[in-house]
């Protein structure tokens, strides 16, 4: 295991995390105009999510992630945003948004495997 393999698996599950925060902000702005902003429980979540995300990206950094490398890892936040949006708010697919995802999966894989030989 190279010595920024932890790191980036930190950043990828923050990336999950974060996306997650982004959904809950979308829930919560539908209700903004029926619930005021600090009794809103989905923005809320999602700020805590973030408050999450802040920290783990923190912990990657102290195991010695490079920025470079561990960053774009978080990137692959919309990966997870277009899944969550296509099986959690059943929206629609398209092919473009396909290779769109591929071609993040790509250039992620790009600079984990070869960006840390540099």
């Amino acid at each position: 295991m190279s010595n920024q393999t932890i790191p980036i698996l930190i950043n990828l599950f923050a990336a999950v995390i974060g996306a997650f925060g982004q959904y809950c902000y979308k829930l919560g702005a539908v209700r903004l105009k029926e619930v005021p902003i600090y009794s809103n429980w989905q923005l809320l979540l999602g700020m805590g999510l973030f408050i999450i995300v802040m920290v783990l990206m923190i912990v990657a950094f102290r195991f010695g992630g490079r920025l470079s490398i561990v960053y774009p890892m978080y990137a692959t936040t919309f990966i997870w945003g277009t899944l969550i949006g296509i099986f959690l708010d059943n929206e629609g697919w398209s092919m473009p948004q396909l290779a769109g995802i591929g071609l993040v999966v790509l250039g992620v894989s790009v600079v984990a495997i070869w960006g840390q030989k540099v």
